[in-house]
């Protein structure tokens, strides 16, 4: 059986990005990668971390020859506008980032590609320079035109799904609807069971309020919002548990009763999650014709070229990718 092809976007160039794109190359995985990135930013880096490195250089028509010896990455170049120095942001690489997401999104799209794996970005940065840009998972369901990106965060057997992602707290309420949880609840079951295979996959809803409202007296969304919405959809293809109290949700007794938690806002899902996996968890966005995964932790500019960051999350995330995309691979 032919390997999955996985393509990597080494992210912000001031960030660890690329320190832990260079150390990728220490590891063997059973599949192809190829790194897209600037060659001499990563040459640097690599010697910055006192990391022996060959870069194979990969042309844009052959990006599927096979890996060199030693310590080696296969790179498919793209050109840095500005010089870069570890931790410190410049907007004119804005475009670079950019445009790194952009060709993986597309080859992968284009079958190149069995799954992209996406390093850390800079949010501020791509966003101050005119771009709409809230995350990944928003910015790659645009460019492949998905109409509901869902993100779901995977420690070991543990499974966290958001229902909103980067909102204001002040915005959950008004945006948790029965039209959103229309849209979520079936890509989050349809993917678990075709990306994750899990057959008839069970899944905990999470309340929105304290104790899942009380009964209405801590608030009426769950009456009037969530219960609606999971007896509507119910069916004998995916189990709903719920509402649940959140803080009853994450029990350890619950969570064998389940494959995958849906938490109504970021910040009531992704302490758990974090908790239980940070360093080693990997994030997936469900929803799109491609199947990506990435770190869980954001470009830590202090810790660029200094050898401290950690890449667990990153070589997590590759091999999540690369078991999605056997998956895909067996179709």
């Amino acid at each position: 059986m032919a390997l999955p092809h996985i393509v990597v976007t080494s992210g912000e160039p001031a960030g660890i990005g690329p320190d832990l794109c260079v150390e990728l190359a220490s590891h063997e995985f059973p599949a192809e990668l190829t790194v897209l990135g600037d060659p001499e930013v990563l040459r640097r880096r690599a010697a910055a971390l006192g990391r022996p490195l060959e870069i194979v250089d990969v042309t844009r028509q052959d990006a599927t020859g096979s890996r060199s010896g030693g310590p080696s990455l296969r790179v498919l170049a793209h050109s840095v506008a500005a010089p870069v120095i570890p931790g410190r942001l410049d907007p004119a690489n804005a475009k670079y980032v950019l445009q790194m997401l952009d060709d993986a999104a597309d080859a992968c799209a284009a079958d190149r590609y069995d799954a992209m794996v996406t390093a850390p970005v800079q949010k501020s940065l791509l966003a101050e320079s005119g771009v709409d840009f809230t995350g990944h998972t928003e910015y790659l369901a645009g460019r492949l035109g998905a109409e509901q990106p869902v993100m779901l965060l995977v420690a070991g057997t543990l499974r966290v799904a958001l229902a909103t992602t980067h909102l204001p707290l002040a915005e959950v309420s008004q945006t948790v609807t029965r039209g959103l949880l229309e849209r979520v609840i079936p890509v989050l079951a349809a993917d678990l069971e075709a990306k994750f295979r899990i057959p008839r996959p069970r899944i905990i809803v999470c309340g929105l309020n304290p104790h899942a409202g009380e009964s209405g007296h801590l608030g009426r969304e769950e009456i009037e919002v969530i219960e609606p919405v999971l007896r509507a959809l119910r069916s004998d293809a995916f189990e709903l548990i719920g509402p649940v109290p959140a803080d009853t949700a994450f029990t350890p007794r619950m969570l064998e009763r389940a494959d995958a938690v849906l938490a109504m806002f970021h910040d009531q899902g992704l302490p758990v999650l974090k908790y239980a996996g940070f360093g080693h968890a990997v994030n997936v966005t469900l929803g799109l014709p491609i199947i990506r995964t990435s770190v869980d932790h954001g470009t830590a500019l202090d810790l660029a070229g200094t050898g401290r960051a950690d890449p667990g999350s990153l070589i997590a995330a590759v091999e999540l990718a690369i078991e999605l995309g056997s998956h895909r691979s067996t179709d």
